[in-house]
């Protein structure tokens, strides 16, 4: 177990063996996940780059066109039933 402190403007230095045995360099991007009794630091990962030819017709949709109209509702329906669910 290592033992770090909090600076005054909110930084904590990650003790050489933590670093070491994560395998973070210097610039690293982490991710700090409120787990309630703690906080876990995950390293962030890149999202490989893409192009809109990698991904567009990826889903191949094959009815009619929706309109952003429909395609609004569809998502406000989903986020109401995701809150209340499905009342």
């Amino acid at each position: 177990m290592e033992i770090t402190k909090v600076s005054s403007e909110g930084q904590i230095i990650i003790p050489e063996e933590l670093l070491k045995a994560s395998g973070w360099k210097t610039g690293q991007e982490l991710i700090a996940i409120n787990m309630g009794d703690g906080i876990l630091l995950k390293p962030k990962k890149p999202f490989a780059e893409t192009t809109l030819s990698h991904v567009a017709g990826c889903l191949k949709y094959q009815g009619s066109p929706k309109s952003l109209e429909n395609m609004n509702d569809a998502i406000r329906q989903g986020v109401e039933e995701s809150w209340h669910g499905g009342s």
